[in-house]
């Protein structure tokens, strides 16, 4: 799996994510402080979404990719330290077999 965060996220890569939202309401999100984003196998994203809405109060998105059936990544979204919590806490799971 495969985590990264962008803090202050810029205008044009909100849209870019908010193109590409699988669920939820179609509105934008109030611009967050920063956005985690995990990549992996979609067993794993499920596992990392439920790991980050239990650790800290963050809202998370899925991302599809090129056709609407594929989801290729999560966008957690969150003011700075939310996200960095959150993402931790799905890198300390990671090798576990128990999310």
């Amino acid at each position: 799996m495969d985590c990264r965060m962008i803090k202050s996220p810029g205008e044009n890569t909100l849209a870019i994510l908010n193109r590409r939202k699988g669920s939820g309401p179609r509105e934008s999100l109030i611009k967050p402080d920063a956005i985690g984003l995990v990549q992996g196998k979609l067993i794993e994203m499920v596992c990392a979404a439920d790991v980050a809405e239990k650790a800290v109060g963050v809202t998370v998105e899925d991302i599809k990719g090129s056709c609407p059936q594929n989801m290729i990544m999560l966008a957690i979204y969150g003011d700075t330290a939310s996200v960095e919590a959150a993402l931790n806490e799905i890198k300390k799971k990671e090798n576990s077999r128990v999310w």
